[in-house]
């Protein structure tokens, strides 16, 4: 096994941040107490979650009773989008949707479970750096449209959408906006209120905080139906004991992030990856080569399988993905890279370099230095590469 170890698979999941794990320690052994409790332990740890409340807030540009905590980013996309639906279809206001083809699986697979209970759902298409057409969006709207629901950032190749534009759409149509927030929070700076955003969906562990918890910012006067139902926890919205060491890490590693927009030194790193990279024949770049996450540098390689790439980088100590974590073990190329315009023999060929904050100009170097070789012995073994 190799002793070096290059982590650049932040997209996927980070490390927790020292901030984080310093701010939930305390909470995870003498803070122990339920939040919903009245003595002492309870009231410090509910003043916690409180606390942890007024930070993610702030750093969405929200008010803190628009804040409601959840277990993960995917919860909260399936709560804001079948409950938004829910109370449309209650109301006799319409059951149609839309969304984008380059989604993640949480908004996806929550689409496609409410097409079965009879909703409609417009999917735009992208053209080849991942974005939607705003004239197709607004010329998508219905009067049953009851809710769009378009990503912040794409969680594959990085291209970040115009979703103050959208936001702008929405509103003037009368149509709630909902944005899956969760590659892009604490990443790109975020303001509910000027992009018209009215739910927005984040996760902990893509920030530097704990996994399994997540939270869904819900516009005032939006009154959503809960997704789980049981006890009072958070407003009567969301049942279950609150994770208080999840939440508390969560808001401290967002605000820790926040403070420190925009990612200048990242970007920097990222920037000098994709020029390395490109100079191996055949290669190309996915996404926006612009306006694209801090920490996104997407590849495909011809002739070779992505898969194969992740195995010989692993054996070198370099931790990649060749897409999205929730999609990986499918043997069926990127839905992004196929909506994108890419024939499937080149998108099997798809590799994604994430980047944060832990990561070093020796940690580039040392990339460039091994993948141009391992694209090349792959290469000499493809049927189909022929230089």
């Amino acid at each position: 096994m190799n002793e070096r170890i290059v982590y650049l698979d932040n997209a996927a999941t980070t490390r927790v941040s020292k901030v984080a794990f310093d701010a939930m320690l305390p909470y995870l052994n003498e803070g122990y107490g339920n939040p919903s409790s009245i003595y002492s332990v309870g009231r410090d740890a509910k003043s916690a979650v409180e606390n942890a409340r007024s930070t993610v807030a702030n750093a969405i540009g929200a008010l803190p009773d628009e804040i409601f905590f959840t277990g993960c980013g995917t919860e909260s996309d399936n709560w804001a989008i079948a409950s938004a639906a829910e109370l449309a279809n209650d109301k006799g206001k319409g059951k149609h949707i839309i969304t984008s083809a380059i989604e993640h699986p949480g908004v996806l697979n929550t689409l496609k479970h409410l097409e079965k209970c009879g909703y409609e759902v417009t999917y735009l298409g992208v053209d080849g750096q991942g974005h939607v057409s705003l004239d197709e969006l607004s010329g998508s709207i219905r009067k049953d449209t009851v809710l769009i629901t378009i990503m912040t950032a794409n969680n594959e190749i990085g291209t970040i959408m115009p979703i103050s534009e959208i936001g702008r759409i929405a509103r003037e149509r009368g149509v709630p906006f909902h944005t899956d927030a969760v590659q892009a929070v604490g990443h790109i700076p975020i303001d509910v209120r000027g992009m018209g955003i009215d739910m927005l969906s984040l996760s902990g562990h893509k920030v530097g905080g704990m996994k399994g918890v997540g939270a869904l910012y819900i516009r005032k006067g939006l009154r959503l139906p809960p997704l789980l139902h049981g006890g009072a926890q958070e407003r009567g919205r969301r049942a279950g004991t609150e994770n208080v060491p999840g939440i508390v890490s969560l808001a401290a590693a967002l605000g820790d992030m926040v403070s420190r927009l925009p990612m200048q030194r990242v970007s920097l790193l990222r920037d000098r990856l994709i020029e390395g990279l490109l100079k191996i024949p055949r290669s190309r770049l996915t996404g926006d080569p612009i306006n694209r996450l801090p920490g996104i540098a997407s590849f495909v390689f011809e002739c070779i399988e992505g898969e194969s790439i992740l195995l010989l980088l692993d054996q070198h100590g370099i931790c990649a993905s060749s897409g999205s974590a929730c999609s990986s073990g499918s043997l069926d190329p990127s839905h992004v890279l196929l909506a994108i315009g890419l024939p499937h023999e080149i998108a099997h060929g798809s590799l994604r370099l994430s980047l944060g904050d832990d990561n070093t100009d020796d940690d580039v170097d040392y990339v460039l230095e091994k993948l141009p070789g391992i694209v090349a012995r792959l290469r000499k073994m493809s049927p189909l590469w022929n230089e």
